[in-house]
């Protein structure tokens, strides 16, 4: 290949939004909890660190050997198979490893719907 050729070619690559070398992703277990009583603690709406959480936000909660990986606190992700950006705002038991929980709100049945999957998240690594 000549090197214009691969010069049109990168340039393509770059407009496409390929992801950058700071990209990270890892494979983990994926369940959905609810804000309930029954599912969390005497503080349904307040996050591990503190933080509100209301039902139609977009919130996870990363098992702690996560933390130590990247997916700190405030850390925006993408699911894939799952649209939009999802941000770590939670902590899951400190039992779970290699988990992430999906804020489903109030809908149990939502969250019963997603059961347990498996899926790739990907985050910037500068978060």
């Amino acid at each position: 290949m000549n090197s214009r050729r691969a010069l049109v070619l990168l340039a393509a690559l770059a407009s496409c939004g390929s992801a950058s070398a700071a990209d990270r992703s890892i494979n983990v277990l994926a369940t959905a909890y609810n804000s309930t009583p029954l599912q969390t603690d005497q503080r349904p709406n307040t996050g591990a660190w503190g933080d509100r959480i209301e039902p139609g936000m977009k919130i996870i909660a990363v098992s702690r050997d996560l933390l130590r990986q990247g997916l700190k606190r405030g850390t925006k992700i993408r699911i894939d198979g799952v649209e939009g950006e999802w941000t770590v705002l939670d902590r899951t038991p400190s039992r779970y490893k290699n988990r992430i929980d999906l804020y489903m709100g109030v809908d149990v049945q939502a969250a019963r719907q997603w059961g347990r999957r498996k899926v790739t998240v990907r985050w910037d690594a500068d978060d």
